[in-house]
């Protein structure tokens, strides 16, 4: 008698899961986004010759909307604006960016997709050590990013990877006006986002 009411009770457990799995994966529309990124920009060069220094890795943020189109197999374009932050040493490099992803997903178990897809960047304010820096060799860039979610209904998370697929350097006159530094801009960071459909 346990054991029946044990396999009723894992019965009616499964019936009810499966619609819960349905309505988690048939979401879609427009909505909002932000989170966390931990990031670390590129290498920075004091002068021509010098050894790289490598970034220490901050965390920044990041806010924007987003549209999804699909179910099992989804689109999923963002415009996102960025705020990212590298230590070198005893220096700071400030970016805010746009960023807009253009992501294609998969279902793969219940409310679990893995997506992927380029990102275009472009770049609104760069700032080294107090100091604006406006010769950025390429305002717009191209990423990747590829990551995995879980979207419950109309509110999903994700975690995901970016990289910037070539060397987007910005050169500028060292602090004591002698030689000049380069320091590469292409982000690599890992993202956290919450989302909503609205």
């Amino acid at each position: 008698m346990k054991n029946f009411k044990n396999k009723y009770l894992l019965i009616l457990l499964l019936i009810t899961a499966i619609p819960a799995t349905t309505l988690a994966q048939s979401a879609t529309g427009f909505g909002l986004k932000g989170g966390l990124n931990y990031n670390g920009n590129g290498d920075y060069f004091e002068s021509i010759g010098n050894n790289a220094q490598h970034p220490d890795r901050n965390v920044g943020y990041h806010i924007g909307v987003f549209g999804k189109i699909g179910n099992r197999i989804y689109f999923k374009p963002e415009l996102v604006y960025t705020s990212t932050k590298s230590d070198y040493n005893d220096d700071s490099f400030k970016m805010q960016k746009l960023d807009a992803p253009l992501l294609v997903g998969l279902k793969v178990l219940g409310p679990i997709s893995v997506f992927g897809g380029p990102s275009i960047q472009y770049i609104l304010d760069t700032e080294f050590d107090g100091i604006s820096i406006n010769d950025v060799e390429d305002e717009f860039s191209v990423g990747l990013n590829f990551g995995i979610g879980l979207n419950f209904n109309k509110v999903g998370i994700d975690l995901r990877y970016e990289r910037g697929f070539s060397d987007n350097e910005a050169t500028f006159i060292n602090n004591n006006g002698i030689g000049t530094s380069r320091l590469d801009t292409r982000p690599e960071q890992l993202i956290l986002s919450l989302s909503l459909i609205l």
